[in-house]
């Protein structure tokens, strides 16, 4: 069976692992800030892969693919910076950035498809 909705995509369903596991993770975190840019770059990779999945043109499915793409590469970078300054565990940290690599070679994968 075909694609029928981005629910069936795996990148997409990875994310939205993705991102609840880092709310679960910074449940506790008091650093508003750095949670809030973090949890919205989180959040920003499904929801990018679903808009532009419900876009009527390749050209803009493929324009949002690449925006959720640079919000792994943007989480990756929070990640680094929250376990440098205590707020991840460093196994937290490894997971969730091992995570986000294979969500965006899941994302140029798909990308490439479609070209």
């Amino acid at each position: 069976m075909g694609y029928t909705s981005f629910e069936d995509l795996e990148v997409w369903k990875r994310s939205c692992r993705l991102a609840v596991r880092l709310y679960d993770i910074l449940h506790d975190c008091r650093d508003f800030g750095l949670k809030d840019q973090m949890t919205r770059a989180a959040v920003s990779i499904a929801s990018n892969i679903s808009e532009g999945a419900e876009r009527d043109s390749k050209k803009d499915y493929i324009r949002f693919l690449h925006i959720a793409k640079g919000s792994a590469g943007e989480l990756r970078t929070q990640l680094y910076i929250a376990h440098k300054i205590g707020y991840i565990a460093e196994d937290d940290m490894h997971e969730l950035v091992s995570e986000s690599k294979k969500i965006s070679k899941q994302l140029h994968c798909l990308v490439q498809a479609l070209t």
